[in-house]
């Protein structure tokens, strides 16, 4: 599970102890709501369901490809459904793709849900071996379903917008000066992930 609210309470505290700047920003937008996902396979089928469409529609087709698959919950189910039928379920030809990597990674044994590597990197790395899964999915899974607390996806435009107005920065600092900024913030990013999507919907005053 990802961070709690009293987790995120005590590691903001601490990065706005240490940087003014951010004890600013703190103090201006308050402190974010967790967010939190279930560990495992269905949620990064959902995240693959999910993308380049609306909230509404991905809740529309998940609710079509559970019907068809049936165990949703169990990646051997998806591995035998045909393409016609999860076609006809509302998934593209390479959605359906992405679904079947997950889903044979996790049946051959090779991506396990309960023994990560317990570094980021190499938890990352496994993870995007299923097609359609990039570093940013990895990351944001990581944070919300497993609660690690140093994850920094640094190539989110929206994080990179808020470290520009928590820096005071004229210009939004592109992927590898976001990572740079935030070095200070070790062993926190994580909580500072959740406060800059927070930060990033706060009108600018």
């Amino acid at each position: 599970m990802g961070l709690s609210a009293e987790q995120l309470q005590e590691h903001l505290d601490a990065l706005a102890a240490r940087d003014p700047r951010f004890a600013a920003a703190l103090g201006h937008a308050g402190y974010p709501e967790p967010r939190v996902r279930g560990r495992g396979y269905v949620t990064l089928l959902r995240t693959i369901v999910g993308q380049q469409i609306s909230f509404k529609a991905a809740d529309a087709v998940w609710a079509k490809v559970a019907a068809v698959v049936g165990d949703i919950e169990n990646p051997a189910a998806m591995v035998i459904q045909t393409d016609e039928a999860l076609r006809g379920a509302g998934l593209s030809r390479q959605k359906i793709g992405y679904a079947r990597s997950l889903a044979e990674l996790c049946v051959s044994g090779e991506l396990d849900f309960d023994a990560l590597p317990v570094d980021d990197e190499q938890a990352i790395e496994l993870l995007t071996r299923v097609k359609g899964i990039g570093r940013w999915s990895a990351e944001v899974y990581l944070l919300f379903a497993e609660g690690r607390p140093d994850i920094w996806p640094a190539g989110d435009l929206a994080v990179q917008e808020s470290v520009r107005r928590i820096m005071g920065h004229d210009e939004r600092p592109a992927e590898k000066a976001t990572r740079e900024i935030a070095e200070n913030w070790r062993p926190y990013r994580g909580a500072a992930a959740i406060f800059a999507w927070h930060h990033y919907k706060i009108p600018v005053i």
